[in-house]
């Protein structure tokens, strides 16, 4: 009796998994290469704590948020910093300290601006390459509406800084290797207040592993803010469904209350 029991219910799971495989969609076919290069197209999207704090850190409430209950909270997460920790001139960590105790009305996402490279590589949002035959590259990225092209070509220089600055790019055998500068200095790491200057180099490294996973390394150096270049280092997860999609975050209607607090106040009086 234990046995046919058994049995049949080995017979249901099998039936079960045999239904739920073909009853999932196949993914199209992707061509490994694109234009003699690695084929890098899709929504992309880094799984992890680094846009909360690139650093190791514990979980830590967010105690002016109190009416969210545990909503409220940072979550703990490794260091993607490779040797563990950024390596600040004493008056840029100085600065990154003060910019912690201001969050989050100091951070520059909270006012709906554009993230800058590389933190826009690692926000909670996922985001999209798009790769053809051509030269150029273009990333897209929900937050803010932003989005860079990748000139493969064109080398000149931006006339002024930018909060996204200029991004070159050039294939090492089957890596990206993305150079961004000109970026104008004020945005922000992470939402732990680290920081560089508008004289930041980021050299950045996409090694496609597989069909579905990105090795990201992001090099900084800004002898201003640090006193050597250091590495960001992380895998960047394709999103697989066939619904993937980018949705828009068009910001800057949820920041009124912030950015114009003195002018509504002055209104109400």
């Amino acid at each position: 009796m234990a046995a046919g029991i058994v049995c049949a219910a080995s017979a249901a799971r099998a039936q079960s998994a045999s239904t739920g495989a073909s009853a999932r969609p196949a993914l199209p076919d992707k061509p490994a290469r694109v234009g003699g290069h690695p084929n890098l197209n899709g929504v992309w999207q880094a799984l992890n704590t680094a846009y909360w704090n690139l650093e190791g850190h514990s979980a830590e409430a967010l105690n002016d948020f109190w009416q969210l209950g545990a909503i409220a909270s940072i979550p703990a997460g490794p260091s993607f910093v490779r040797g563990g920790t950024i390596p600040y001139r004493p008056e840029a960590l100085a600065r990154r300290n003060e910019n912690r105790a201001t969050w989050p009305a100091a951070d520059p996402e909270a006012k709906c601006y554009m993230l800058g490279v590389p933190r826009v590589t690692y926000h909670n949002f996922p985001f999209q390459i798009f790769q053809g035959d051509g030269d150029d590259l273009l990333m897209v990225y929900p937050f803010a509406a932003a989005n860079r092209v990748i000139y493969m070509k064109d080398r000149s220089e931006l006339p002024v800084d930018s909060w996204m600055g200029k991004s070159d790019g050039v294939w090492d055998g089957d890596v990206l290797v993305i150079t961004t500068k000109w970026q104008n200095g004020q945005s922000w790491l992470d939402r732990a207040g680290n920081h560089a200057s508008n004289k930041l180099t980021v050299t950045e490294r996409f090694t496609l592993l597989g069909p579905n996973h990105i090795w990201y390394e992001a090099t900084l150096d800004d002898p201003q803010t640090y006193t050597r270049p250091w590495t960001i280092e992380m895998p960047l997860y394709r999103l697989i469904d066939q619904q993937a999609q980018l949705f828009e975050h068009k910001c800057v209607t949820f920041t009124d209350r912030l950015l114009y607090q003195d002018l509504i106040k002055k209104d109400k009086e």
